[in-house]
């Protein structure tokens, strides 16, 4: 009897750990599945500009407009995927040569750079916090699996258009367009897309309407893989 009543504490104690991981495991379905038809009011990127505005004191001011992806001009949608991720349309959120390559040039003696695919920017962007924890790691690639699984590429492509980062405040292509060129994202031309792809590394210090001597010649690489 004693051995029973204590084991009863252990077997709550299981299923209580086997309903948390199965949560944890089918939770991302239900923003993915949403954002899969609606657009994103913000995301958690825009929250962490404006939480760290807040603590600093200062003024943010989010500039922010979901534009639908067919009213955005082709050349930006080609620009971004020749910048951050060549392979998008071929692998199924991991670009695993990619990663071999960063590793390779890390372990010659090159700094180590990232090698994210726009799949996985989409789940740590729209979905989780910055960082390089092994645990916001695991979330950002199990979001990534959830959002490849349900959403077809062109959405994802559409998303991450209208969430990327690309100024203080400045997120989308609509925003950054009519800040930079004063113009609707549907009128973009390849030069000032490939200025806006170049900024995409470092949206906070770059200007693409001053770029920088690096922005040209980023610029120049990706027109020359559009």
């Amino acid at each position: 009897m004693a051995r029973a009543e204590s084991a009863s504490p252990r077997r709550r104690l299981g299923r209580l750990f086997a309903y948390t991981a199965l949560f944890l495991i089918v939770m991302p379905a239900v923003p993915v599945t949403l954002f899969r038809f609606v657009p994103p009011p913000a995301s958690a990127m825009m929250l962490k500009r404006w939480v760290d505005a807040r603590i600093e004191g200062r003024v943010f001011d989010l500039d922010y407009d979901w534009t639908p992806r067919e009213e955005i001009a082709r050349s930006l949608r080609r620009a971004v995927v020749a910048s951050e991720d060549q392979r998008f349309y071929d692998h199924a959120g991991f670009d695993w040569k990619e990663l071999q390559n960063a590793l390779d040039e890390w372990r010659d003696g090159g700094s180590l750079r990232g090698a994210s695919t726009i799949s996985q920017q989409v789940a740590k962007n729209l979905f989780l916090w910055p960082g390089r924890s092994f645990l916001r790691k695991v979330f950002e690639a199990w979001f990534t699996i959830w959002i490849e699984w349900i959403w077809p590429k062109q959405r994802i492509l559409e998303v991450y258009l209208n969430i990327a980062e690309l100024g203080d405040g400045v997120f989308g292509a609509e925003a950054a367009s009519r800040r930079y060129f004063k113009h609707s994202a549907a009128k973009l031309v390849p030069h000032e897309s490939a200025l806006l792809a170049a900024a995409l590394p470092s949206p906070l210090r770059s200007n693409p309407a001053n770029p920088s001597a690096y922005m040209r010649k980023r610029q120049s690489w990706i027109l020359r893989h559009l």
